[in-house]
C-alpha cells in the first residue's frame, strides 16, 4: 500500500493545455477525499503504470512558462540544471512514495536553485500546486528556506489567491488556502492579506472583501511578526479601512471598524487609529460642503438650509465625533501606552473640525503630559475656536502657554485670536485684541481692520459701543493705518448733531 499525503490540486478551475500528472497516470483506481490535505491510496495489488515523458533537455522545461518562472530562470540556469533535477521532478509526478522520501535521497544531488526552480515548476498552471506545498514543506523542516526562497514561496501564494478570487472561489475556499499554509509551515502574513484584499477590492468585489476579512479575523490566522506589536503592523481591517478611506468612502471605513470591533472580532489596534483618521477626514469634508452651500446661499445660487436638513447635518457631525470617540476609548483601554499620543492627536482633530473649543484644549493639555510635542499652529487655532465662544478662561491659559515668542509668532497668535472673535461676533473683545497688537508694534491686517470697524458700527446702539469704536478710530489713525475721518454722532435728547474729525 502506497500513501501519498499532500494537498490538493489547485487549478482553481482554469482550463490549460498543459499535461497534468492525471492525463499520465491511470488513477481509475485511486481515491481522492474531499479536504485540502487529501489520501491518495493504491486500491489494488496491481502496480501503477505511469507514462511519464523524460526530460533531458533543460529547453523542455521552459514549455512550463510562468512569470515566477521568468523571474527565477536565467540561461545559465538551463545550461547548470542537472540530470538529477529532472529525476526528482520525475519522480514527484509519480507520486509512488512520498515526497519527503524522494527529496531526503535527492538531498546531495539537488543545488538550492534546483529547489527554487522546482517550486516554480509545481507552481504553475496545469500541474500540481499541492508537490510545490510539500517541497516547501521539506525545504522548512531540513532549515533550507532562506529570505530568497520565502519571498519566491509568498509569490507563488498571493498568485494561487489571485488565481482562486479571479475564478470567482467562495471567499470561505480562499480563506481556507491560508489556512492550510500554516501545515507546511509558511505562516500567512500581511502581504497575502494585502493581495487578496487588494484584489477583490479592485474588481469591485466590495462585499466578498468584508466577507474575507471578517473570515481572517474569525479564524484568526493572521499572527504578529516578530519584534512587531500590533498598534505597529497592517492588518486585515486596517488595510480595507484605508481602501475605503483611500475611495472617499469615510464613513464606510468607520463603520467597518466599529461592526468589527462589537461583533468581537478583534480587528488589529492599527485599524482603530485608521478609523479614527476617517472620522478627521469625514468632518473636513462636511465643514467643507457646509462653506461652499453658505456661499452659494450668500450669492444668491441657491436657497438657505431649512430648520430639517440644519438638523440632519447637526446629527451627522454628532454622530461622526461620538463614534471617533468610541474609537479611541476602545484604543485607550487597551492599555497600549504607545498609542496614547496618537489617540489624543486624533481626538485633537475631531474636536478641532467640530468647534468644540474646551474639549480641543484638553487634548492639548493631555498630549503636553505625555511628553508629545505640538506643533503652535494647533495652539492657535484652538484658541480662535475657544475666543469665538466666549470661553475666557481657556484663552487666558492659552494666551500665558503662547507668551514668550518672536514678535512674527505673537502677532499669528493674536491674529487668531481677533478672527475668533471676529467670528463670533464679539467685536468688543476684538477691538481690545486690535489695542492689543498696536501696543505691541504689530500692524493687523487691513481686512481684520475693516471687519472689527464695521462690527462695531452695526452695534453703535449699545451702551458704550460708541466710545470704544472712536478710541479705535484714534489709536489707529495715530499709527497711520487709516486717514483722517468724520465721526457724526446723533443726541437724541438735545436733537443735537455733532462732527468731529480724528
Amino acid at each position: 500500500m502506497v500513501n501519498a499525503i499532500g494537498f490538493a490540486p489547485l487549478s482553481y478551475g482554469i482550463e490549460s493545455s498543459y499535461p497534468r500528472w492525471q492525463d499520465l497516470v491511470a488513477f481509475k483506481k485511486l481515491r481522492i477525499e474531499a479536504c485540502s490535505r487529501v489520501s491518495i491510496t493504491q486500491t489494488s495489488d496491481k502496480k501503477l503504470k505511469y507514462i511519464v515523458p523524460i526530460r533531458s533537455k533543460a529547453r523542455e522545461f521552459r514549455l512550463f512558462n510562468s512569470v515566477e518562472l521568468d523571474r527565477v530562470l536565467t540561461s545559465v540556469d538551463e545550461d547548470e540544471m542537472s540530470e538529477g533535477f529532472f529525476e526528482a521532478i520525475e519522480e514527484l509526478e509519480r507520486m509512488a512514495r512520498e515526497p519527503s522520501d524522494v527529496l531526503e535521497e535527492m538531498n546531495d544531488r539537488l543545488s538550492a536553485r534546483e529547489l527554487q526552480l522546482m517550486l516554480v515548476y509545481f507552481s504553475q498552471e496545469g500541474r500540481d500546486s499541492w508537490c510545490a506545498l510539500e517541497v516547501f514543506e521539506w525545504l522548512k523542516k531540513e532549515n533550507r528556506v532562506d529570505k530568497e526562497m520565502m519571498e519566491l514561496m509568498v509569490s507563488i501564494m498571493c498568485g494561487w489567491i489571485k488565481n482562486m478570487i479571479e475564478a470567482e472561489k467562495e471567499v470561505g475556499e480562499v480563506v481556507d488556502l491560508l489556512v492550510d499554509m500554516d501545515c507546511v509551515g509558511l505562516k500567512p502574513n500581511f502581504s497575502m492579506m494585502e493581495k487578496a484584499i487588494s484584489v477583490y477590492w479592485d474588481s469591485g468585489k466590495s462585499d466578498q472583501a468584508v466577507s474575507f476579512v471578517e473570515e481572517v479575523l474569525r479564524r484568526r490566522i493572521l499572527s504578529l511578526e516578530d519584534g512587531v506589536d500590533d498598534i505597529h503592523r497592517g492588518g486585515p481591517a486596517g488595510y480595507l479601512a484605508w481602501k475605503m478611506m483611500e475611495k472617499g468612502d469615510y464613513r464606510d471605513a468607520v463603520r467597518l471598524v466599529i461592526r468589527l470591533k462589537e461583533s468581537e472580532l478583534n480587528p488589529e489596534m492599527y485599524s482603530y487609529l485608521i478609523a479614527m483618521t476617517a472620522v478627521v477626514k469625514e468632518s473636513n469634508e462636511v465643514a467643507k460642503a457646509l462653506r461652499k452651500l453658505k456661499g452659494f446661499s450668500r450669492a444668491g445660487l441657491v436657497a438657505e438650509l431649512d430648520e430639517e436638513n440644519i438638523r440632519l447635518v447637526e446629527k451627522h457631525q454628532s454622530d461622526l465625533l461620538d463614534e471617533g470617540i468610541l474609537l479611541s476609548s476602545w484604543l485607550i483601554k487597551e492599555g497600549n501606552t504607545s498609542v496614547l499620543s496618537s489617540v489624543h492627536e486624533k481626538l485633537l482633530a475631531m474636536y478641532i473640525c467640530a468647534g468644540r473649543g474646551l474639549d480641543a484644549e484638553k487634548q492639548l493639555w493631555e498630549m503636553k503630559l505625555l511628553g508629545k510635542e505640538v506643533e503652535r499652529y494647533f495652539y492657535d487655532i484652538v484658541l480662535a475656536i475657544c475666543a469665538s465662544q466666549r470661553e475666557d478662561g481657556a484663552v487666558s491659559r492659552l494666551l500665558t502657554t503662547l507668551e514668550a515668542t518672536s514678535s512674527s509668532s505673537k502677532k499669528k497668535t493674536l491674529t487668531w485670536l481677533l478672527r475668533g472673535y471676529i467670528k463670533g461676533g464679539n467685536y468688543v473683545d476684538a477691538a481690545e485684541t486690535l489695542a492689543r497688537m498696536l501696543d505691541s508694534g504689530l500692524h493687523p491686517d487691513l481686512l481684520d481692520r475693516i471687519a472689527v470697524l464695521q462690527g462695531l458700527r452695526k452695534k453703535m446702539h449699545q451702551p458704550g459701543t460708541a466710545e470704544i469704536y472712536l478710541r479705535l478710530c484714534k489709536r489707529l489713525s495715530d499709527a497711520d493705518l487709516i486717514g483722517p475721518c468724520l465721526v457724526y454722532m446723533y443726541i437724541k435728547k438735545y436733537k443735537l448733531w455733532i462732527v468731529k474729525m480724528i
